[in-house]
């Protein structure tokens, strides 16, 4: 295998997670859109009963304001019904919970990962519609209705709202790189949902009917992905809303992001294995396609190119000893290795508030990609566990 072929191999893999899928992406659903005359409507009207859901582990200083958030919410109150729990807090957040007698608190002193306590918590809720929320989250006013009004669509089984990094004008590298990509990564899951179905949801703030709801394994990492994603395996459409949204704010810094990123990583893995007939093109149709090439390529093989294109590329240019011709493969060295400088001066300038964001672009995609490689590691050493110590996050 020369190194010419392995150069377009990992440059193929590269361009198409984070170029050509949401390129096709677009162009599909504006096909669609412009060939379909079907429109979906949403009933306004639809009211049904809903249960709020969070699970919380020693959240005391966030509890409050999240109580607070949910009951200032649009829905009617007497159709909500607060489940919260708590298994394994030790911090006192149980007790600040039960001074609010609309809620129902649920826990147990043993810590047993969330995964074990949403399976312990759905056995109380009565709702048929459930909606998960973290604690360190706020919504927005009419998240409820907006999520409601999905599900009146009965090809809905799951809705997934947007995630929202509260940005400044001037941040740092972390809330400035974090903002940036959950911009582009709601703008494709929009699209996923468009064309067919999002590939999966984000705990901050997602839905699902009570009765597709199945038992996970209590080892999962990536609660949300799993969830979503076998609701759609039965067939289930998961709808998008980015009119419902969840905001927090920004890892503390990139340290912190590369904790949590390692951790999605792994979990991805381990999805990968536990949802592997997803995979089945004849089975599940344009699904595969988009579970493919919107999660298992950049968890997997694109982390993976981009490092080692830049030897690959290096190794064509210098293969006949130092001579140096100007070609695309000698252009796109010197492309790499801006990038490369690039990074390392945001990772120089990591704590200074920029209003100039992009410079922080090249720093943040370098370190989630690393992030991803370590997930990898992690995962097959066998050392994530389902409880874990959550990322810290800006004030």
């Amino acid at each position: 295998m020369t190194l010419n072929f392995l150069f377009w191999i990992f440059f193929f893999v590269l361009v198409y997670t984070y170029l050509g899928y949401p390129l096709v992406l677009y162009l599909l659903t504006a096909l669609k859109k412009q060939f379909s005359s079907a429109k979906k409507s949403m009933d306004a009207g639809y009211e049904p009963d809903v249960c709020l859901f969070v699970t919380a582990y020693n959240e005391k200083d966030f509890v409050g304001q999240k109580v607070e958030n949910s009951f200032e919410l649009d829905y009617p109150k007497e159709k909500v019904q607060y489940v919260w729990v708590t298994d394994g807090s030790d911090d006192g957040t149980p007790d600040l919970l039960r001074k609010y007698e609309q809620l129902e608190v649920y826990h147990e002193p043993a810590r047993r990962g969330k995964m074990h306590a949403m399976n312990r918590g759905m056995q109380f809720v009565k709702a048929p519609i459930v909606i998960f929320s973290d604690t360190n989250t706020r919504l927005n006013k009419y998240a409820v209705r907006e999520i409601v009004a999905c599900f009146s669509d009965p090809n809905t089984g799951c809705v997934a709202g947007e995630k929202r990094i509260v940005e400044k004008e001037a941040d740092v590298a972390a809330a400035a790189g974090e903002g940036m990509y959950w911009k582009f990564e709601s703008w494709v899951k929009k699209m996923d949902a468009e064309l067919n179905s999002a590939v999966g949801a984000v705990g901050e703030l997602f839905a699902i009917r009570r009765e597709l709801f199945e038992e996970v394994e209590s080892d999962t990492v990536l609660d949300d992905f799993i969830i979503s994603l076998r609701i759609a395996q039965k067939g289930y459409r998961i709808a998008y809303t980015p009119n419902a949204y969840a905001e927090e704010t920004a890892s503390l810094n990139v340290k912190e992001e590369l904790k949590r990123k390692v951790r999605i990583a792994a979990g991805g893995v381990q999805t990968f294995f536990r949802l592997k007939s997803l995979l089945n093109p004849f089975r599940f149709g344009v699904l595969s396609w988009q579970y493919f090439s919107h999660k298992v390529l950049r968890w997997t093989l694109a982390p993976i190119s981009l490092f080692l294109l830049f030897f690959v590329n290096g190794a064509i240019v210098l293969k006949n000893g130092f001579a140096f011709e100007l070609n695309f493969y000698s252009a796109f060295f010197l492309f790499q290795i801006l990038c490369y400088i690039l990074a390392v001066i945001g990772w120089y300038l990591e704590n200074k508030k920029l209003r100039f964001k992009i410079m922080f672009v090249p720093y943040y995609f370098v370190s989630i990609n690393y992030a991803a490689i370590r997930g990898i590691f992690r995962y097959f050493r066998g050392k994530q566990s389902a409880s874990w110590e959550k990322s810290k996050r800006a004030a």
